[in-house]
């Protein structure tokens, strides 16, 4: 390249950097108050109910982002708020593989692998099945059929970026960030009496537990309220359903890309993301990442991801989600129950 065509992509650069700062820091200052006010709104509600409840930050960021919709309408936050709703997004979501360790998902077992995998694989072709039969359309319910059985707002925001741009794909995937985390809460509270009353030890309360739950914060609340030995298998089956995040986004992004063709026509998206992701959990389990440096990238993951939520409530109208209707609900709260129900039946057929 001639010098001054550098010069000109570096100016180019430059202009896109400066571009962006408004919206990222709009956008951070979102994270920022989430972050705060996340223990502080968690102690005001469970003062309210009586037992301890964590609202995530996610949620409050998206809350916070939305209630100032109006501000990011203008046009001076826009190329930021595209920034950190994509591409800091995937940066984030590739950092996610140095939580995962393939050595922990063998200790788990076949069995216990294999139920996981029936779990995921029914309950997103559950949500694809439900939406289409409500009139959603299978993107919607890939949406949440992928958050539900992968990890949540991770997986939401993950599988958004493989889905066609439909008119409502930024509210749909507001509505199941919200709707995930909120079901999540939910289950921390309850999932864990269903353990004894099925019969099962902590051990495979835990890997129910891991199975079926959204989000990791609350797995590991769930678990760790059973017993340690309940944390630590739920803290593993929910890694493992993360490191699944590549193969679910990669399937989703084919059957979409795929449609109204033919098998050799299809051209399938392989994220950078994904294999980014896939390429720091196998480095974690080989053990050639240091401890801090793992653990700096799962800190920049975790605010990365919450930057990017930020970017999306933002970016997304109140008055759209009010518009949403009981179907969009009985989707998710659909994919949730198949969710529960086949690791129940799996489990209870196994121990």
């Amino acid at each position: 390249m001639r010098p001054n065509e550098v010069s000109f992509q570096s100016s180019r650069l430059g202009l896109a950097l400066r571009a962006s700062m408004p919206g990222v820091a709009l956008s951070l200052l979102v994270a920022l108050l989430a972050s705060a006010g996340e223990p502080l709104v968690s102690r005001l509600v469970g003062g309210f109910s009586g037992r301890p409840i964590t609202i995530p930050a996610v949620v409050l960021a998206l809350i916070i982002g939305m209630a100032l919709h109006g501000l990011a309408l203008r046009p001076t936050f826009k190329p930021g708020l595209a920034f950190s709703g994509k591409k800091l997004l995937r940066i984030a979501i590739a950092l996610l593989g140095f939580r995962v360790a393939l050595g922990d998902i063998v200790a788990l077992g076949w069995s216990t692998v294999a139920i996981v995998i029936v779990a995921m694989v029914a309950t997103l072709a559950s949500g694809m099945v439900l939406a289409r039969m409500l009139g959603l359309g299978e993107p919607f319910g890939a949406l949440a059929g992928g958050a539900t059985a992968v990890c949540g707002a991770s997986a939401a925001l993950a599988t958004a970026t493989v889905l066609p741009a439909y008119p409502r794909r930024d509210a749909d995937t507001v509505f199941t960030v919200v709707a995930v985390n909120t079901l999540s809460t939910l289950a921390m509270v309850v999932y864990p009496a269903l353990g004894p009353l099925m019969g099962f030890d902590d051990r495979t309360t835990g890997i129910l537990l891991g199975a079926t739950i959204h989000d990791v914060a609350q797995v590991v609340g769930a678990g760790f309220s059973v017993s340690e030995t309940a944390g630590d298998a739920a803290v593993i089956v929910k890694l493992f359903r993360v490191f699944l995040l590549l193969p679910v986004v990669l399937g989703i992004g084919w059957w979409f890309a795929g449609r109204g063709g033919s098998a050799s026509n299809a051209k399938t998206p392989v994220p950078v993301f994904a294999l980014a992701f896939l390429a720091f959990a196998l480095l974690n389990s080989a053990g050639l990442v240091p401890a801090q440096v793992r653990t700096a990238a799962v800190w920049l993951s975790g605010w990365g991801l919450l930057v990017a939520i930020a970017a999306l409530g933002l970016g997304t109208s109140i008055g759209a989600l009010l518009r949403v209707g009981w179907r969009t609900i009985a989707v998710v709260c659909g994919t949730t129950t198949v969710i529960l129900l086949v690791a129940l039946a799996g489990l209870k057929l196994v121990h």
